[in-house]
């Protein structure tokens, strides 16, 4: 950074001033310059500066005033002290309180030079971090869907178009891909965005506490229940409610919740008054509902109470185009969490990402990014700090075989093998990605004998 940087500099010896002004603005620098301690008080509440030098002892107001100010208005702006009184106590006292750099007159202009440019350099870094931090901020609690593969940005903008139609939504997908993040997009645009959304894993209870959990139960309903409670159907009222792994539902508990969805009412566990509920349900799960239907684990009523609208996530091996995206966000959100400076993916690093197909999807790779920046102890995370097994797996290995190393033969054999499973067996396809036309490959498929 450093052209046309902001600098104010604050000196009341006319000479000393005016040689720093000169000097500076031959760097290219913005430079507003002052004999004035007051002035440069109120040129700092009237305006945002890089950095400011400025001289210690100066009278009516001298730099620590100045530097104590600037923390006040602009805790980002790096303050360098310049003075003739070179003590250690004045230079520890500068420091303490904040100054970025302490330099003595007489000053070496090169050395002035240096100290500025590191001082402009931890001021824009500075900035970038506060920004970040403001970004992450901004996002808490709302849905954050980074992508830039065409078949997600579709599926994104389907989910904002039946986001206000306030339909029941299934979310289906692989775990890991995303599908309470979906659920809150989908909350957050919808009509009923300023209730609240309320989530429930249905893998994680019995029959018993499921139905404790979503509806709630009377006052002595069950030895221990000495208070009423409500479930989160009723918390959730006027606004949506997530059932993740609906699939994992007792088919018991899938009858009163069908009960719930069709009346909107529902009864407390050991009440006898129905409660009115208004309550959006959005469903996900990893399982493939119309199967789970045809084997007598989910109830076909339920499954066309809340699939009236279905959302399938593509894994993150779909679309890999998105890793080095996600990378970077991943990145700077825990570089930022950890107070590092790691702003870099390696090249041999981001290869092994890109070729690894991530059975766990996007959750598995934050957890990479996560660990590297953990163990990064520069700025960049390097193929070292990822996991043993992640580096295993993206290395391609030649094993024997009855102690003979496979021929070159095999090994064409085997790579035009996975391509063709890879497209389908779609012949022009796999023509295409082995970088040959479709003739070549129907020979050489007729003389490695998989013509067939």
């Amino acid at each position: 950074m450093s052209e046309g940087a902001r600098i104010l500099v604050v000196d009341d010896e006319k000479v000393a001033l005016n040689n720093l002004t000169y000097i500076l603005k031959k760097e290219g620098y913005d430079v507003t310059g002052t004999q004035s301690g007051p002035r440069a008080i109120s040129l700092l509440e009237e305006q945002e500066f890089d950095l400011i030098l400025t001289d210690l002892k100066m009278e009516k107001v001298d730099g620590m005033q100045i530097l104590r100010r600037s923390r006040e208005l602009r805790p980002s702006t790096e303050v360098i002290m310049i003075t003739g009184y070179a003590t250690v106590d004045s230079a520890i006292s500068a420091m303490k309180a904040g100054a970025y750099h302490y330099i003595a007159k007489p000053f070496k202009l090169d050395e002035v030079r240096v100290v500025v440019k590191e001082a402009l350099e931890k001021n824009e870094l500075k900035k970038e971090n506060i920004k970040l931090r403001e970004q992450l901020q901004q996002f808490e609690g709302k849905p954050q869907i980074i992508t830039t593969n065409s078949l997600m940005k579709q599926i994104l903008e389907m989910a904002r178009q039946v986001a206000v139609t306030d339909t029941n939504i299934v979310i289906t997908g692989e775990s890991g891909t995303g599908k309470e993040l979906f659920a809150n997009l989908i909350h957050h645009n919808s009509l009923r965005r300023k209730a609240p959304m309320l989530s429930l894993n249905c893998g994680a209870f019995t029959e018993e506490l499921l139905a404790n959990e979503l509806f709630g139960h009377e006052k002595g309903a069950f030895t221990g229940a000495e208070k009423e409670k409500k479930g989160l159907v009723e918390m959730a009222d006027t606004g949506t409610l997530f059932l993740d792994e609906i699939a994992e539902m007792p088919l018991p508990m899938q009858v009163k919740l069908l009960r719930v969805i069709q009346e909107k009412e529902l009864l407390r566990v050991g009440g006898v008054e129905p409660i009115k509920v208004d309550v959006r349900f959005v469903c996900a799960t990893n399982r493939d509902l119309q199967q789970e239907v045809k084997l007598g684990h989910f109830r076909q009523d339920l499954y066309f109470r809340i699939n009236v609208i279905s959302i399938e996530i593509p894994p993150l091996s779909a679309r890999k185009d998105d890793i080095p995206l996600l990378s970077l966000y991943f990145l700077k959100k825990y570089s930022t969490l950890m107070q590092k400076e790691v702003d870099t993916i390696s090249e041999d690093a981001m290869e092994i990402l890109m070729h690894y197909d991530f059975p766990g999807n996007v959750r598995e790779l934050e957890n990479i990014i996560e660990r590297g920046v953990a163990l990064s102890r520069g700025q960049s995370i390097e193929k070292i700090h990822l996991p043993d097994d992640l580096r295993g797996a993206a290395l391609q290995t030649f094993r024997k075989k009855d102690d003979k190393y496979p021929s070159l033969e095999e090994m064409e054999r085997s790579y035009i093998q996975w391509v063709l499973k890879e497209v389908g067996e779609n012949k022009t396809e796999a023509a295409k990605y082995l970088g040959i036309d479709r003739v070549s490959l129907w020979r050489k498929l007729k003389k490695l004998g998989l013509d067939e």
